[in-house]
């Protein structure tokens, strides 16, 4: 999905109210801040103030939301989103040109570079969101998808930082160019969409799932499975907001401060006491993207 449709993705809908805050904290592994808050002029800036990206921090924060990945998905959302993470110390970043992108010919040797550049900067912990999808771009794109994944990991090896995988309708795909590259020692599948047998292919590889809301959508039980036989070290929780919004508020527009719902999710479909949950998501995050602290070092 490009920016501009991803930005008019966001307007569907009224903002949900906040829930119930978590009795400790979590983080939101994956978010578009950029696209939640409407995206980018035509010029390349943001439209967002500061101080509207700092009021939608704070607003998640209040639920027990504080920290957050801020993830981009072209050369202009990743400057801003390592911009971001520059600023503000609640925030950490991940660079990328989509898959999506890569398949329009934009993963240019130019865009790739400045993506390496971006990577070796100290509050940029992640490479991703990269990887295929074998949904929105058809097979003219594919080749183009796959020889920007194989650079993207190249990438994160390079600098010693996690891959977030997007993987949409191409598991067996992911997991081959991940046994060509050799895939980094933190290995993320964002918005994890395999089922029990998906999962436990990644699990034995020592890869980390994250779930998001589809997590809670009725005609996921498949993922509940995934997520239950999951263990407790290798769950991440996120939003991918603004998609991909929680039931009871699905179509409305999703933000790091519905995290919680997903999260009383997971606890019920694991079994786990949630305040532990939370604790290991947390530890499991720092694990994955290093500590927040603003004098952290990258690893």
């Amino acid at each position: 999905m490009s920016r501009s449709a991803a930005s008019r993705a966001n307007k569907r809908g009224e903002p949900p109210p906040s829930p119930e805050p978590l009795p400790a904290p979590a983080i939101d592994s994956h978010t578009h801040l950029d696209i939640v808050l409407d995206g980018f002029r035509p010029d390349g800036g943001p439209t967002s103030t500061d101080a509207d990206v700092d009021a939608e921090i704070a607003a998640a924060a209040a639920v027990g939301v504080p920290r957050l990945v801020q993830v981009g998905v072209d050369v202009p959302s990743s400057q801003w989103s390592a911009a971001l993470a520059q600023r503000h110390p609640n925030v950490l970043a991940a660079v990328a040109l989509h898959p999506n992108e890569a398949g329009e010919g934009k993963a240019t040797a130019e865009a790739l570079a400045e993506i390496d550049r971006l990577a070796a900067l100290p509050r940029v912990r992640a490479v991703g969101e990269t990887g295929l999808d074998r949904y929105r771009t058809g097979p003219d794109g594919w080749a183009a998808q796959e020889e920007s994944f194989r650079a993207h990991i190249r990438i994160a090896k390079r600098h010693g930082i996690a891959l977030v995988i997007h993987d949409r309708d191409a598991h067996e795909e992911i997991l081959r160019v991940l046994e060509d590259e050799g895939a980094p020692e933190r290995t993320v599948f964002h918005c994890f969409s395999g089922d029990a047998a998906f999962a436990k292919a990644c699990v034995q590889r020592g890869y980390v799932l994250s779930f998001a809301g589809t997590l809670t959508f009725g005609n996921a039980g498949y993922l509940r499975e995934a997520a239950a036989l999951t263990p407790l070290d290798q769950l991440l929780v996120e939003t991918d907001s603004p998609f991909l919004t929680p039931v009871p508020l699905r179509g409305r527009p999703n933000a790091s401060r519905l995290v919680p719902h997903t999260v009383r999710a997971l606890a019920d479909v694991t079994g786990v006491d949630l305040v532990r949950l939370c604790d290991a998501l947390t530890a499991n995050a720092e694990r994955v993207f290093g500590r927040w602290e603003a004098d952290a070092p990258r690893r």
